[in-house]
């Protein structure tokens, strides 16, 4: 689904080049004219998210997420949940929101307590709270708390994503444009969350071609709620970053948590290809990150 996705976006920007507009009107026209938009904070060993939160302030954010623990054994001390608690705390001191990711590596008897303990804090969604093949765990948990719950990045299809909407476990749906099979699945599966009336806001800590191709549904999609932005992830490395290979880069400019549409035809963004070539020389291939417990086993991430 990832090479299909890259052909879909291929097309779709080659078409609406080719007619001079936007792929927003090739796919029935905007209904909003910004987008709200959050930025990570934290990286994988979430700490020192007050001072990267009053960072992404200053750039314009009004909303961050960050990972919720570190490695955690399916039943773990409580006291390792405390510093969540605290995190999220101090982000909200600053007059942010922030979104909370689990990112499936907090399993059942741990992601009850810490649901809980989050409640009282509000944070604005939490995410993935247990891997998505355990959709009854998920649907139990949804249950039991009422902060909205987010997922979707590991589901690959609308067919992927039919179950949790059946299930009404899901609140926020998170489909990544990059492995779903690019615009054209992205925006069938945001078709069917709006009649469950389920939010979409899209997983994207990628580039900026996947931020371009969702932000073409997040235009003409009426339960849009918010998009991730990868401006200045901690998977941005030597230098690269969301900015580096765009020759319009102004148009990731964040104000008041908000971007605008772009207005350019196709995605709207210019890439700078001999960027993209000189980047490539001698780059090193992404390995996923791995956690191992004090037992030596391997845990999620």
């Amino acid at each position: 689904m990832s090479a299909l996705a890259g052909i879909d976006i291929a097309l779709w920007d080659l078409k609406a080049r080719k007619l001079g507009v936007p792929v927003y009107q090739l796919l029935g026209g905007k209904v909003r004219d910004r987008l709200k938009v959050y930025a990570w904070i934290g990286g994988d060993r979430p700490g020192d998210v007050e001072q990267q939160a009053l960072a992404r302030k200053a750039q314009g954010f009004s909303a961050v997420k960050m990972n919720g623990t570190e490695s955690l054994g399916w039943l773990d001390s409580p006291s390792a949940l405390d510093s969540c608690v605290e995190r999220l705390k101090a982000v909200k001191a600053l007059g942010m929101d922030a979104g909370v990711d689990f990112h499936g590596r907090v399993h059942k008897p741990m992601a009850k307590q810490l649901a809980k303990a989050l409640e009282p804090h509000r944070p604005l969604f939490i995410e993935e709270p247990c891997l998505s093949e355990h959709i009854d765990a998920i649907k139990s948990l949804a249950q039991l708390t009422s902060i909205p719950i987010a997922l979707g990045e590991r589901l690959h299809s609308r067919w992927d994503v039919r179950p949790f909407l059946e299930a009404g476990c899901v609140d926020i749906l998170q489909p990544d444009i990059s492995h779903v099979g690019g615009i054209s699945e992205m925006r069938r599966i945001a078709a069917m969350c709006e009649t469950y009336d389920v939010a979409l806001a899209p997983h994207c800590p990628l580039g900026p071609i996947a931020l371009a191709a969702c932000v073409q549904v997040d235009a003409v999609s009426a339960n849009f709620a918010i998009q991730e932005m990868s401006l200045g992830i901690h998977y941005n490395v030597g230098g690269q970053d969301l900015t580096s290979y765009t020759l319009n880069p102004e148009v990731w400019k964040v104000t008041d948590g908000y971007i605008e549409l772009p207005s350019g035809p196709g995605l709207g963004i210019e890439v700078d290809e001999e960027e993209v070539r000189r980047l490539a020389k001698g780059a090193e291939p992404w390995v996923s990150p791995s956690f191992v417990g004090p037992g030596g086993e391997l845990r999620e991430w």
